[in-house]
């Protein structure tokens, strides 16, 4: 579920509250489950407890879980944060598209690479 990259540059625990984003946006983990215990995860990735506190603390700064006392760290609704993604996403289109039109790029080539590039992502679907 979890998996560190000790290559990249990042601290660990901004990969793991990025996976566990990418999990919760996808539905993977369905909203009001219980994630696992702060020492429990640390166990499962042989790493430092305070690092999966770090993480649990930087998804529940941006929303994507929540905490009960005594309970735990559960998952947020994330109909909210799955729009917010969206949301950006096609802004960062919009971005693109200027730096193309900036750039030269024909409106028909731009839309050709969009539907390839497009197409080739429900190939790993």
């Amino acid at each position: 579920m979890i998996l560190i990259d000790y290559k990249d540059r990042r601290p660990i625990y901004e990969q793991i509250a990025e996976r566990f984003q990418e999990l919760i946006l996808k539905g993977v983990l369905e909203p009001d489950s219980q994630l696992l215990s702060v020492r429990n995860l640390a166990m499962e990735l042989s790493i430092n407890p305070n690092t999966i506190q770090r993480a649990y603390a930087e998804l529940e700064r941006g929303g994507y879980i929540y905490s009960v006392k005594g309970r735990g760290n559960f998952i947020a609704a994330n109909d909210r944060l799955v729009q917010c993604k969206r949301e950006e996403i096609l802004e960062e289109v919009k971005e693109l598209v200027r730096k193309a039109k900036d750039m030269g790029v024909s409106k028909e080539h731009l839309l050709d690479k969009v539907v390839e590039c497009y197409e080739e992502g429900n190939k790993d679907d």
